[in-house]
């Protein structure tokens, strides 16, 4: 709250005097035209009688207010940004389920990891990209993190066929960077296996990111040796069974490298947490907000209930305190 012409409030000095004056001013009694509501309500005429003073002051008061000029203002930001467009392209296969991160299986951290990530990047444009057997679009590129964050958290096993199809996974990345107009456009592949299914062969769809331009880090998730992994038996349960999953890095490494990325090796949820926390401090985004305040007159607010006051001082004058002429 501001004031447009602020001037306007040195009246409330010369209000201060008025009211001190009333104050100090010893009256004889002041005689009505007709006293019977004085008589049946005795109590009320010491309230009723400075009414009218009471009324002019608010009135005064609220009209010079109004003449200040108050002023509400609303914040307006605009954020003018380079930013990078992201597409997270996620292994959603069923060797994911694997139980060697902590707390849960390599899924739930790699979308606990993912949201983190996404949350950090203001100012930029992220889709998302899940494959498994076959390559599914989860999300466009958007701005709006809070929606992104929200299909991450739906992303489950079963949504396409089982399968490790990477080279799928990443030619429909590049199809969704390939007409973005940012100077910078990044894919971060995260997988834990080998390529067994698709089309499309993963060097074939890195190179087709090379051409365009675009940029693929890989992060392959899983620790060395045998990992728990579960096992539904429909007599007994579900039961862990240590296997061994193979993970092939140097396809990942050969991936990166062609696309001038880098590739990381995330074996637990701490070193996956820190491979995302590289990712962001390698492609810095610049931003810019700025912030201008509208204002919106609020003076005929205070002017009404100046009016208010004043036709209740009239209407007590010509009622309950009509003087005598």
């Amino acid at each position: 709250m501001r004031f447009a012409s602020p001037a306007y409030l040195l009246l409330l000095i010369p209000l201060a005097g008025l009211i001190w004056l009333e104050l100090k001013k010893r009256t004889a009694a002041v005689r009505f035209s007709n006293t019977d509501f004085f008589k049946k309500n005795p109590s009320y005429g010491r309230y009723i009688r400075p009414a009218s003073f009471v009324l002019s002051v608010a009135a005064l008061l609220f009209m010079i207010i109004a003449l200040a000029r108050p002023q509400k203002g609303r914040v307006y930001e605009e954020m003018e940004d380079k930013g990078i467009d992201i597409m997270l392209c996620m292994d959603i296969s069923g060797t994911m389920q694997a139980e060697d991160f902590s707390p849960k299986n390599r899924l739930f951290v790699a979308k606990e990891r993912a949201k983190e990530f996404v949350g950090k990047r203001k100012g930029d444009r992220i889709g998302l990209v899940v494959f498994a057997g076959q390559s599914l679009t989860q999300c466009p590129l958007t701005s709006d993190k809070k929606i992104l964050a929200d299909l991450i958290d739906r992303i489950n096993f079963g949504l396409v066929a089982d399968g490790t199809a990477i080279g799928m996974g990443l030619a429909s990345a590049v199809g969704r960077l390939k007409d973005s107009k940012s100077k910078s456009r990044i894919i971060v592949l995260l997988t834990d296996g080998l390529n067994n299914a698709g089309e499309i062969d993963p060097l074939t769809a890195a190179k087709l990111a090379q051409t365009y331009g675009i940029k693929i880090y890989s992060v392959g998730v899983g620790s060395k040796g045998p990992v728990p992994f579960p096992v539904d038996d429909p007599v007994f349960g579900r039961r862990y069974a240590q296997v061994q999953l193979d993970l092939d890095m140097a396809a990942l490494e050969e991936i990166s490298l062609l696309t001038g990325g880098q590739s990381f090796l995330a074996s637990d949820a701490e070193a996956l947490k820190l491979i995302y926390d590289e990712i962001n401090r390698m492609e810095p985004t610049t931003y810019k907000v700025t912030r201008h305040t509208v204002y919106s007159e609020k003076a005929g607010i205070f002017m009404l209930t100046a009016l208010v006051f004043f036709l209740l001082n009239l209407i007590l004058s010509f009622t309950l305190l009509r003087r005598l002429p």
